[in-house]
């Protein structure tokens, strides 16, 4: 009576709250988009017959809800509608919405691919989720550093941007994994690897572009794991070996290491100190091609190159202007003519 009749300012309140109850109840809580208004028509028709009411047609509840945030932000609102509207899960933090609209993100992209591990450019129905699951690990990561500061007896100059621990459990309630130790792509492999074992029941894939799962090569993946197991730490090492059967490669089956630019300056002067004990001088021609011979002693262990020793003397000429004084006597002393 008092609402409806004496005081008809507070008509607007009262289809806010009316509007509200219908909107907890089919979504769970209060976490209404700004643009939500209540809809009209055929969309206005619920489960069961109930709906929306035509009196509350293109309500903005949005706004109204808030405009309520403000209101309690100013403490200009009563006691009974901050009760009325915690009743009903009100949420008065901006800050506090946003985390909640990403946490329902995060929860349905998670349903529809199996874990939290998203890609940075991951989106949910519009939400980019990928983003705002980076930024949650950065605020994961720093309230670690904040405890392991804590636990040294060091000092904590501010606890801002730290996850909390309840909003960290409810990230690994979704996905235990969500946040590892390591880049979020090796997780990401290691999980849709998994499931291809076990789901599709396949072989494990060890040759790249043979398997390829929601954008990722498992095959390139297994096998830089081989090939890279020293760099692993000890507990990707034990879910490769024990979980997915990944053993490390071995001696033959790694690529040779790469000559560093200190090792082919060396084979090349090996090659023009060769040219010069057979010639007598340096006067290499240009295209001339030099063989030398490496390795130990044994057969076996020895291997024949071919270098362009004719070009790389043009170059050393060319370049003695920022060759190392010792590289330079190490030229001339076999007949190097540096005009």
């Amino acid at each position: 009576m008092n609402l409806r009749v004496l005081s008809p300012e507070h008509e607007h309140w009262r289809r806010g709250v009316e509007a509200a109850v219908i909107y907890a109840r089919e979504h769970g809580d209060l976490r209404v988009p700004f643009t939500y208004r209540v809809p009209e028509g055929e969309e206005a028709e619920g489960a069961e017959g109930t709906g929306w009411p035509a009196s509350l047609a293109n309500f903005p509840l949005g706004q109204w809800t808030a405009d309520a945030r403000r209101f309690y932000a100013r403490g200009d609102m009563d006691e009974d509608r901050i009760a009325q509207l915690e009743k009903l899960g009100m949420v008065w933090s901006h800050f506090d919405v946003a985390w909640e609209e990403g946490l329902t993100a995060a929860r349905g992209w998670a349903a529809e691919n199996g874990h939290l591990l998203a890609p940075l450019d991951a989106a949910h129905q519009g939400y980019k989720v990928g983003i705002w699951l980076k930024n949650a690990r950065a605020s994961a990561r720093r309230a670690v550093e904040i405890e392991q500061r804590r636990a040294e007896g060091l000092p904590v100059e501010s606890s801002a941007g730290a996850l909390t621990g309840e909003r960290r459990e409810r990230l690994e309630n979704i996905d235990p994994s969500w946040c590892p130790a390591w880049p979020v792509t090796w997780q990401r492999c290691f999980h849709l690897t998994r499931l291809h074992l076990e789901e599709i029941g396949g072989e494990l894939p060890t040759e790249p572009g043979v398997v390829v799962h929601r954008g990722e090569d498992l095959g390139r993946w297994v096998r830089a794991q081989r090939l890279g197991w020293e760099k692993l730490t000890t507990v990707q090492q034990w879910m490769c070996e024990q979980v997915l059967g990944i053993k490390p490669a071995s001696e033959d089956e790694k690529p040779k290491p790469r000559t560093s630019q200190t090792q082919k300056w060396a084979m090349n002067y090996e090659a023009a100190k060769q040219f010069y004990e057979r010639e007598g001088h340096l006067q290499v021609p240009r295209k001339h091609v030099e063989t030398i011979t490496l390795g130990g002693d044994s057969g076996e262990d020895q291997e024949q190159r071919e270098l362009r020793l004719g070009a790389w003397i043009g170059n050393q000429r060319s370049r003695a202007a920022t060759l190392t004084p010792k590289r330079v006597e190490q030229l001339s002393a076999i007949g190097m003519r540096w005009a």
